[in-house]
């Protein structure tokens, strides 16, 4: 635990240093200690001593995380964990956990790092469905923005859509901006929900994904052009995070997301998944240091690319995958 403690203070003090070096000193550590992770090392063949690129890094298929418990040390120092929301009848995935905490404020710094205080917003969230069971990440992650805004407007809704509404025209003429951060479906309900113009100059809709077989699938665009002809706004901001993941990446429009100091986007070719692309669309593979504790170096089942201006774009998902509670939209 005192890895975590110091490398996760590292994070948090934003002295991270060179994001490859540091990369590469967690992989090391990782294969020495995680032993899935070790296991799988030595199932493709790499020798840790030999990869001197992030490039090279052997990435840990996500299914891993349904079928075993992903942790860099003894697994009986392991008992708390986030657990995704899945469909009727899929396995979940669980990440164990060493802090919550670390979690929580990491969580804080990377939204403020892009919005600025959670002081200066009302936090709003629409979360059914999360709400409605134990282990969500993004739950944790909203009660927590709720609890830092101080504000005594901010709170959940289940399917309180009026009262939404009501709430939100009600705060038009305070400083504090609005942020209402939903699940996709329950968004897409509460706009149906609207009679007539609603001033939301003053909010910020941010968007998580998620149909969950309550609507027909639609690609984000589409999505976010509703959204905006409901609600009169200009962008629809996303947050792209996962249950395996300690660290979450924001687009303020446009579908398009940005790195953080702590998370890195790399695309592999959908054929080989051994083969990194910089010029077309591909899988993603996810560097996130904030995951000292389990596996840092992530192979999703999302499509994505990388943009010139360093962005990156979550295309969908990839066919024959299970469906992420989390993320339908197709692209």
């Amino acid at each position: 635990m005192n890895y975590f403690k110091s490398f996760s203070e590292k994070i948090n003090s934003g002295k991270i240093g060179d994001f490859t070096t540091t990369a590469l000193e967690l992989f090391r550590f990782q294969s020495r200690n995680n032993k899935i992770y070790r296991e799988y090392i030595k199932a493709r063949q790499v020798k840790p001593e030999n990869v001197n690129r992030i490039e090279d890094i052997p990435f840990l298929p996500i299914s891993f995380f349904k079928s075993d418990k992903i942790v860099s040390g003894p697994e009986d120092q392991f008992d708390q964990y986030y657990s995704s929301s899945g469909t009727t009848g899929q396995q979940q995935s669980r990440h164990y956990i060493w802090s919550k905490e670390f979690y929580l404020s990491h969580a804080q710094r990377l939204f403020e790092a892009v919005y600025g205080s959670l002081q200066d917003f009302h936090v709003l969230a629409l979360l059914p469905s999360y709400m409605e069971r134990e282990g969500s990440s993004l739950v944790d992650m909203a009660a927590f923005f709720i609890d830092k805004s101080r504000s005594a407007h901010s709170g959940f809704y289940l399917n309180e859509h009026e009262a939404l509404l009501e709430k939100i025209s009600l705060l038009k003429s305070g400083r504090r901006k609005v942020l209402l951060i939903g699940v996709t479906f329950a968004l897409l309900d509460l706009a149906e929900k609207l009679s007539g113009q609603l001033d939301c100059s003053h909010l910020i809709i941010m968007e998580t994904g998620g149909m969950k077989g309550r609507r027909r699938e639609m690609i984000r665009e589409e999505v976010h052009e509703t959204l905006k002809k409901a609600f009169y706004l200009e962008n629809i901001h996303s947050e792209y995070g996962m249950t395996e993941l300690m660290s979450q990446a924001y687009s303020p429009g446009e579908g398009k997301f940005w790195e953080t100091p702590s998370l890195r986007v790399l695309i592999r070719d959908a054929y080989d998944p051994f083969h990194m692309v910089n010029d077309r669309s591909g899988v993603i593979n996810i560097i996130d240091l904030a995951n000292v504790h389990s596996c840092a170096f992530i192979e999703t089942q999302d499509l994505g690319r990388k943009n010139p201006d360093g962005s990156f774009s979550v295309l969908g998902r990839m066919d024959n995958s299970e469906i992420r509670g989390c993320n339908l939209m197709i692209n």
